[in-house]
């Protein structure tokens, strides 16, 4: 394994050209994007674009005026998508170790900058391993928002990434991004087989492998976005995966202290007033929360504090504080372990 970042260098450079280049589907994106995001496309160029490997859309809401940081941002299409949302006054900094890709990001940042409409641009971009966050010179708790499409796969030390990103994000920050995950760990000889490790497969965690690693970095309390099967149309390569199961997955970790590994209920609420841009009508957190304008939620304390400890808190009136604890909060759909709900359990039957 210790020549991978040679491979994920020479297959991204000289080995794909363009999407259509991929043998699987698995560095691809499906779904549908919101108008927004499809007008800020459209102002992004064709030699961008054409060279764009993700398996998501990882632009969350309420972006202005924010600083960026995308890992593994390639020919840059994600980095011109934020450099748009975030506005002139905002920064997006793309980090990439190929230079093909990192070649076709620099030398279009003035042809963007103009269809922007901007004085100076607001993206910058750097050569470098994102295993090596540490010594890129980015400053510590200087980022507010770390995104990556279908990157942190291909790279070995996914722990020791987790880990530099929980430094460089502020307090409140976040990371948002997809990736694909396995439904097992996938076996060292697939790990070795090039190709699919380029083709964001074999380089692929077991899930709950992740969750440890995130929560070991800090980030106790991950929160799924989105979550879509992967088929790998290739019948070659199926043959070599067999029965594992892959799904591209989008994320966010929230950097906040205090966040505790289950939902707990202290009688909180929040109200979303609309008021940000693209999303006058409600706002989404995560696949288990949508929060409809003018409608008062009932929360636990850690997604109160995803709201309140973050970029969000001036969106959202806020209900209660954390001076009782009343328990589970089970309007995540967690039960006590001895629940009524729970058909394990019998408690009746005991005899102490």
């Amino acid at each position: 394994m210790k020549d991978i970042n040679l491979d994920v260098q020479y297959y991204y450079g000289k080995e794909l050209q363009k999407s259509s280049d991929l043998k699987t589907n698995a560095c691809c994106t499906d779904e549908e994007y919101p108008r927004y995001i499809k007008d800020a496309l459209s102002q992004i160029s064709d030699e961008v674009q054409i060279k764009y490997y993700g398996c998501g859309l990882v632009i969350p809401s309420a972006m202005k005026n924010i600083t960026v940081l995308d890992l593994g941002s390639g020919s840059g299409r994600d980095v011109y998508v934020a450099s748009q949302l975030v506005g002139e006054n905002g920064l997006v900094i793309g980090v990439d170790m190929t230079k093909e890709q990192l070649d076709t990001a620099i030398n279009s940042i003035d042809l963007h900058r103009e269809r922007f409409g901007y004085m100076t641009s607001n993206v910058k971009f750097i050569e470098g391993n994102i295993e090596e966050l540490d010594s890129l010179g980015i400053e510590k708790e200087s980022i507010d928002l770390i995104i990556s499409n279908c990157v942190i796969n291909l790279v070995e030390n996914k722990s020791k990434v987790l880990k530099d990103v929980y430094s460089l994000l502020k307090p409140g920050g976040e990371m948002y991004f997809s990736d694909v995950y396995s439904d097992r760990r996938i076996p060292m000889e697939l790990r070795r087989d090039k190709i699919l490790w380029g083709e964001c497969l074999s380089g692929a965690l077991y899930w709950n492998d992740f969750l440890r690693i995130a929560k070991g970095a800090g980030f106790i309390d991950p929160r799924v976005v989105k979550s879509n099967p992967i088929t790998v149309e290739n019948e070659e390569l199926q043959e070599l995966t067999g029965d594992i199961k892959f799904h591209s997955v989008t994320y966010r970790l929230f950097k906040i202290e205090g966040l505790e590994d289950s939902c707990e209920d202290f009688g909180q609420a929040v109200r979303y007033l609309g008021s940000i841009e693209h999303f006058p009508f409600g706002m989404e957190l995560d696949n288990h929360h949508y929060f409809s304008t003018g409608k008062i939620e009932s929360v636990c304390g850690n997604t109160y504090k995803m709201l309140h400890d973050t970029r969000y808190k001036n969106h959202f009136e806020f209900y209660g504080d954390f001076s009782t604890h009343y328990g589970i909060f089970t309007g995540c759909g967690e039960n006590a372990p001895f629940s009524e709900n729970d058909s394990s359990s019998n408690l009746s039957a005991s005899c102490c």
